[in-house]
């Protein structure tokens, strides 16, 4: 009998899926960034304070990934942005499926660029391809230090990482994260690896990613 691997399989269904959805964003000359990150790490509150403060500068479609609700894309939405939302009904990742419909409904020939909030996790997103040309990866500085040691995978593969929350490192405040260690674990698994550390609650930092992302578009 012909054994049949389930996981192989999956995985070149998706392939198939992502090669589509990267042969259509550069039909429309439009790239495209998968955000992977645990839940908390402030994606959201990132992607809505980089749609405002570029508004007339990159024109910003959202990908919205979660288990349940609309919560995330209304706030995008209420940046004037235009978002799809996806619901995975309990899918830990976003597949390439999924995602090339959600590509039908932005206004791809309007857009500069696409960014993808995927599910809460840095583990299952980190397998699925989905036509994207690149990954960055959140990590927030209440999660600690050790992430990027404990979960590898993400961080090797990642274009970019986005360290969030270093307001929290100022004033005293009592927050057990070694900046220079995380900079370092990293780099030590992707050598390419940008890193920005960020707060999208005070802005700090921001301008360097908002120059990394329009120097994507000039590319």
């Amino acid at each position: 009998m012909e054994k049949v691997d389930i996981g192989k399989k999956v995985l070149s269904a998706n392939e198939a899926y992502a090669l589509k959805n990267s042969q259509l964003l550069a039909q429309h000359g439009t790239p495209c960034f998968n955000l992977i990150s645990s839940p908390g790490s402030g994606k959201t509150t990132l992607l809505v304070r980089t749609i405002t403060d570029l508004t007339g500068t990159l024109r910003i479609g959202v990908i919205e990934g979660d288990i349940q609700t609309d919560i995330d894309a209304q706030r995008i939405r209420a940046a004037k942005a235009p978002a799809v939302q996806i619901n995975t009904e309990g899918g830990c990742h976003l597949s390439a499926a999924q995602v090339s419909r959600a590509l039908k409904e932005l206004p791809l020939d309007r857009l500069d660029m696409v960014l993808i909030e995927n599910v809460g996790n840095l583990v299952c997103p980190a397998a699925f391809e989905l036509g994207e040309h690149g990954k960055i990866v959140v990590l927030s500085v209440p999660e600690g230090d050790d992430k990027p040691a404990k979960y590898p995978g993400i961080f090797a593969k990642s274009r970019v990482l986005l360290i969030n929350k270093i307001d929290l490192l100022q004033g005293g405040a009592q927050v057990d994260f070694d900046l220079q260690r995380a900079k370092v674990d990293a780099r030590r698994l992707n050598k390419s690896i940008e890193i920005f550390p960020v707060s999208a609650k005070t802005g700090e930092g921001m301008q360097d990613w908002y120059a990394w992302l329009t120097g994507q578009i000039r590319r």
